[in-house]
């Protein structure tokens, strides 16, 4: 399982991030979104990553471009996946390929190498299952309900705004603390114990209920 942050906006978080061992690092280029980041920011610390031969892929969110114009930022940003959130048409898929890149996109439209579950999404996007791509589990994750996110399987954990002090701004002592709950998750296993969340599991199946308000009772210790 790999864990993926998205909503990276300065390279001083991204170096610590990738040193720390997150596997995907984020960059929203969608206009409206609050963590928006300018193509030339973003290729900034993509550099930045380079020079310090960070291993993190590095991801382009897109809900609004073209195919053309998602094409011309990952190159000047010189990132190598595109996560197309939105519902993909297959034309979709097959042109972003053909440009080279990994691409991702939500599940219920056209599948790439990857499909994503996003709990801020309805229709088909809210129904985790196994699928014969890499499969994203993200929305409103953090370590509140992290054992019913992981107990799932998906390949990657994408995580926001729970590693966020103040809107868009990313925290990396929030990130620490995310990470070393994660990593004892992932070390032990999980069974779960909780009320209403966000994420519920339910055989195999992922179910968001309108993401209800509410805290869950979450518990960690070794699956049987």
């Amino acid at each position: 399982m790999k864990l993926k942050v998205c909503g990276v906006s300065d390279a001083e978080f991204a170096l610590e991030a990738a040193r720390l061992g997150v596997d995907y690092l984020g960059f929203i280029f969608e206009p409206s979104s609050p963590r928006f980041v300018t193509v030339e920011a973003a290729a900034k610390i993509a550099a930045a990553l380079s020079a310090a031969e960070c291993r993190a892929r590095l991801v382009g969110v897109f809900v609004s471009q073209t195919v053309d114009e998602i094409v011309s930022v990952m190159r000047e940003a010189r990132l190598g996946v595109v996560q197309l959130h939105r519902r993909a048409t297959e034309n979709d898929v097959a042109a972003l390929r053909a440009a080279g890149f990994e691409v991702w996109t939500l599940a219920g439209g056209a599948l790439g190498d990857g499909a994503i579950f996003d709990s801020s999404h309805g229709d088909g996007e809210k129904m985790f299952s196994r699928l014969p791509c890499k499969t994203i589990l993200a929305g409103g994750i953090g370590i509140d309900n992290l054992a019913e996110a992981v107990s799932l399987g998906p390949d990657v954990i994408d995580v926001n705004s729970s590693v966020e002090a103040t809107l868009g701004k990313k925290s990396i002592d929030l990130l620490k603390e995310f990470m070393a709950v994660y990593a004892a998750h992932i070390a032990h296993g999980t069974a779960i114990c909780y009320t209403t969340k966000s994420w519920k599991a339910q055989s195999n199946v992922l179910v968001n209920p309108a993401r209800p308000s509410g805290n869950a009772a979450v518990r960690l210790f070794p699956a049987k």
